[in-house]
């Protein structure tokens, strides 16, 4: 496998990367477990002040990672500055909470004392994707380390100047070598470490076929493994919806990224008496958002990350349309250098084709004409994914019905979804388990220990100085 940067605007390779050797894969492994030992017993207030001096070196250097995340992968610069800012809040999240999230939980079991102790499992090995290259590594790293566990990072073969930047991100912070590493290596190389003692747990964010090899090694293995994959959020509009404020926020839903999110909005279902008037609307937005250099501070929509991304979504666009899919917007493939596609809107295709059961990984937005609340539900939920979920409505039982209807990991009403550190973020059906952030993404990777104190006389030991303050 090539490690390389290709410039999504021209489809220029700007720099290739040697992968690591099966000897320099095992160096790190060793050093990864033999840091481990020591690095769980670091003071948690060590530990966060080494995080908060990552946080500070994101902000401080946003324009240089950011600039960094676009050659690689295309998407607005603005956008790229934000997401390393967004890392620098994550890691001071963690900074700030681990030491309350991990403090031992009494229970009363009297006449014995019995607490629930929370320990790290050990090297962790997280398998990455290119859409967000900081973002879902710190989202990951931030809790582990804080937890006490070690990273090992198998990034996106397109992105290894951000792979490699964040392993020295994390030195330049302070933490010890061996507690954050990039592996560069191949797909043949992820399952020898996924079998590797070694590695406690696996965490993947990625795409479902992805995601079910990982899980099926991981489990044969008998590993802990948790699984953000893709997504084909519905963003539901109903009578009583602001309809301009959700026209704007479908628009914005549907393009983050270049439309490379997985709980990015990509089904829009529509209630019947204001359907024609959203459609209209938005597909008129949807025409004229900016595509353009992503260093263009008006661009709003770059190039996809990769040529087979772009051909790939072409594909699943004209499959659509030859099964019945109305064509309403875009479609076509732009002829030149770079890997670009045009906002394109796809309306009612029939169940089985592309737009109806796949997701749509690029600027592709697809509407659904439903007759009343309960059949846009219906519509919704049809769907072999359950990542996240939008409804636009004033109606308080409107709100309650979708908010416990949905099949999804996130409901947000009269809002566009977006991961943030508070709140833990998953999917059910197809889109994974597990949970990241918040408390929850720390608990992932932790063994939870029961601790009981038989008899009235037990007093329980005092906490080893890793979970202790300073």
């Amino acid at each position: 496998m090539t490690f390389a940067t290709v410039d999504p605007t021209t489809g220029r390779t700007l720099r290739t990367f040697n992968p690591h050797s099966p000897e320099e894969v095992e160096a790190r492994l060793r050093r990864a477990e033999e840091t481990f030992r020591t690095y769980r017993h670091t003071a948690l207030a060590e530990r966060a002040g080494w995080m908060r001096r990552a946080a500070e070196l994101l902000d401080g250097e946003a324009d240089t990672y950011g600039r960094m995340m676009t050659q690689e992968m295309g998407k607005p610069l603005e956008a790229a500055r934000a997401e390393a800012r967004k890392c620098a809040t994550a890691c001071r999240y963690y900074a700030d909470n681990a030491e309350r999230f991990l403090a031992d939980e009494p229970v009363d079991t009297a006449p014995d004392k019995s607490f629930v102790r929370y320990q790290p499992l050990g090297p962790v090995l997280a398998i990455m994707p290119w859409n967000f290259p900081f973002w879902q590594v710190v989202r990951f790293a931030a809790p582990a380390l804080m937890a006490g566990n070690v990273g090992l990072l198998k990034h996106a073969h397109n992105v290894p100047q951000c792979a490699l930047a964040l392993e020295e991100l994390f030195l330049r912070a302070g933490f010890p070598q061996g507690a954050f590493q990039t592996l560069l290596v191949d797909v043949a190389g992820v399952r020898r470490l996924i079998e590797d003692p070694r590695i406690r747990a696996v965490t993947l964010t990625g795409s479902e076929g992805a995601g079910r090899d990982v899980g099926q090694r991981s489990g044969q293995q008998l590993k802990k493994v948790v699984l953000e994959l893709g997504g084909s959020d519905p963003f539901v509009v109903l009578p009583s919806a602001d309809l301009d404020k959700a026209v704007e926020t479908a628009v914005n839903a549907r393009l983050i990224n270049n439309g490379q999110s997985c709980i990015a909005a990509k089904r829009f279902v529509v209630t019947e008496p204001i359907h024609d008037a959203f459609e209209r609307r938005f597909v008129e937005r949807m025409r004229h958002a900016v595509v353009g250099d992503p260093l263009d501070a008006k661009t709003e929509v770059g190039p996809l990350a990769l040529e087979s991304i772009r051909d790939g979504l072409h594909t699943q666009v004209e499959r659509s349309v030859a099964a019945g899919a109305k064509l309403l917007l875009g479609g076509f493939k732009p002829s030149g250098p770079g890997f670009w596609y045009p906002p394109t809107v796809l309306a009612n295709p029939p169940p089985g084709s592309p737009a109806y059961t796949e997701e749509m990984f690029g600027p592709v937005a697809v509407l659904f004409r439903a007759k009343d609340a309960q059949d846009a539900l219906r519509i919704a939920n049809d769907s072999p994914y359950g990542l996240g979920s939008s409804v636009w409505t004033r109606d308080e039982a409107e709100q309650r019905f979708f908010i416990d209807g949905l099949e999804a990991g996130a409901v947000f009403v009269n809002g566009m979804v977006a991961s943030d550190p508070r709140l833990p973020f998953g999917g059910v059906k197809a889109s994974g388990h597990g949970r990241e952030l918040a408390r929850h993404g720390l608990l992932e990777f932790l063994n939870i220990k029961t601790v009981r104190l038989v008899g009235p006389s037990a007093a329980p030991p005092a906490k080893p100085q890793a979970q202790a303050s300073e």
